[in-house]
């Protein structure tokens, strides 16, 4: 296999990648980075896995790849819920956190073998709810909540406890907060 002399060895990508991420202010997607380093997603995958083993604070969102530095300032009150739906109420859901002003952290679901699975999901507006779900449906993604039959946990931030309970009461009166 020759080497191409223009690309650069995979040491220098991923300090570029840790470059480019960290200067970023906006999420970078694997594609934007495959193709800015010349390399296959697969690769960027790759790399930002070991950037991440090396304890770089990368989080991989629905948006993109994103370098957590203090820039995220998350709602003082936060609360984790648990909730039950079908993926085509998941639109509804996150509109109803979002327009009570609430943001939502991540998504976990309860794993028989793995145990707790958790992803970012870093969603604060009805933009970024439509930018999550037209990444799950580009890339033909499955809900982590297909895995336990709709069932679920969101931690979830508010600048207020009363946001945070219209926000539950909201869920329950559509029936998505799951019952104790």
């Amino acid at each position: 296999m020759v080497k191409d002399p223009k690309k650069p060895k995979a040491s220098e990508r991923r300090e570029d990648i840790l470059a480019l991420l960290k200067n970023s202010e906006k999420p970078i997607t694997g594609s934007e980075l495959a193709e800015e380093m010349d390399v296959s997603r697969q690769v960027i995958v790759g790399d930002v896995s070991l950037l991440k083993a090396k304890n770089e604070p990368i989080v991989a969102t629905s948006q993109g790849y994103i370098y957590m530095t203090e820039r995220i300032d998350t709602p003082p009150v936060e609360r984790t819920i648990a909730v039950k739906h079908s993926p085509d109420q998941t639109e509804k859901e996150l509109t109803i956190l979002v327009d009570h002003g609430v943001f939502i952290k991540d998504v976990t679901v309860e794993h028989p073998v793995y145990g707790d699975l958790t992803a970012s999901v870093l969603v604060w507006n009805r933009r970024d709810v439509q930018k999550f779900l037209d990444n799950i449906k580009e890339t033909n993604a499955s809900f982590l909540s297909e895995l336990t039959d709709g069932i679920h946990m969101h931690t979830v931030a508010a600048e207020s406890e009363e946001a945070l309970d219209e926000a539950v009461e909201a869920l329950k009166k559509e029936g998505i907060l799951l019952k104790a």
